[in-house]
């Protein structure tokens, strides 16, 4: 049987939620387990994520996955609703609403007696600056007035835009959110994403929503999980299929593009962008074979990629670490010019999935 596999580490994902805790101990803590728990499986995830207060999903479906996996936990639809007709399946399943348009707002309000009575917050976007989804300052204090009118429990809260590095529009956008939040009190606030959680302590408030961190990638481009107290969740494997020992001069893969400089060994590995694993790299990329870091050599095929091996004894069946605790999954996200959670999202359904 083919061994691409992704193993899900669920001792490694309640360590990085008692990360969370012990660096926002005062705020209730909501998981963003969209996109499939980022890749990682929602299913082994939300076993490890049991002690959340909450959940984040980016829509309905999303949403309707955990509940028919028995979790109660208070979820949030981070984009809302999409249509009017979605308020009946959210007052059923209890769910917990983000508005940003108008429209929005008057879905609920038809509904208010029903979703108040629930107890369900409504969480109101603000639009500080990243100028996605929300209501502008001068629109949103209207709009909070009213729902707070209708016996709503509200929630502020909005989205960094940079809250991974050191940019002029972070401190436009919390002056702007700390301004709308004293002009609404007393209200409920919700800031920091898994960067924002380490940079502003002091915003905390309320909610937390971690992402990436909980997955043990790392959310800055210039501090490691290691740096963050971190481990990583996930570790994507394979094996060795094949051996091969060409000559100097020899090339390698489609197109060609590699060139041997000397005598090489090869181990052809069952692994390519068919299982998600990519194939453009800006930088050399590697894989670790018995604790080496070893170069990818030539394209990454569909199904196979090939590894330069030279010196090892390397046997048919050896395993090989794509991504994982030696081989970062952040590190071959910048070998080829992207992030981690593309990475850790687009995997396919190709690989077998395990958890420990």
């Amino acid at each position: 049987m083919r061994q691409a596999t992704v193993c899900i580490d669920q001792s490694a994902l309640q360590y990085n939620l008692n990360r969370v805790k012990q660096l926002a101990p005062n705020a209730k803590i909501v998981s963003m387990v969209k996109a499939n728990a980022y890749g990682h499986g929602i299913k082994d995830c939300l076993a490890a994520l049991n002690s959340s207060d909450a959940f984040g999903v980016a829509c309905l479906q999303e949403a309707l996955e955990i509940r028919a996996l028995g979790y109660e936990q208070p979820i949030t639809l981070i984009e809302g609703i999409f249509s009017a007709d979605e308020m009946q399946t959210v007052l059923a399943e209890k769910l917990e609403c983000v508005v940003h348009q108008p429209q929005q707002v008057n879905w609920l309000l038809a509904h208010q007696e029903q979703y108040t009575a629930l107890g369900l917050k409504v969480w109101i976007k603000l639009n500080s600056g990243m100028n996605r989804l929300g209501f502008k300052a001068s629109e949103i204090i209207a709009v909070i007035n009213t729902l707070k009118a209708a016996g709503f429990i509200c929630v502020l809260t909005m989205h960094f835009a940079n809250a991974d590095a050191d940019h002029p529009l972070n401190e436009q956008q919390i002056a702007q959110f700390i301004d709308i939040k004293q002009s609404c009190a007393p209200i409920l606030a919700s800031c920091c994403n898994s960067a924002a959680i380490y940079r502003w302590p002091e915003l905390h408030f309320d909610y937390v929503r971690p992402g990436i961190m909980l997955y043990g990638a790392t959310p800055f481009a210039d501090r490691t999980v290691k740096d963050l107290d971190l481990q990583p969740v996930m570790t994507l494997s394979a094996e060795v299929i094949a051996l091969n020992h060409i000559q100097k001069g020899e090339k390698v893969g489609y197109g060609s593009t590699y060139t041997a400089l000397q005598n090489m060994d090869l181990a052809i590995v069952s692994i390519g962008y068919g299982d998600g694993y990519p194939r453009a790299y800006v930088k050399q990329n590697y894989v670790v074979i018995q604790g080496k870091m070893l170069p990818v050599v030539g394209r990454v095929a569909m199904d196979m990629v090939a590894i330069d091996v030279t010196g090892l004894n390397v046997a048919l069946g050896t395993p090989v670490e794509l991504w994982g605790k030696q081989r970062l999954v952040d590190d071959v996200a910048d070998a080829n010019g992207t992030i981690g959670y593309e990475l850790l999202c687009r995997l396919s359904q190709r690989p077998h999935r395990t958890a420990k």
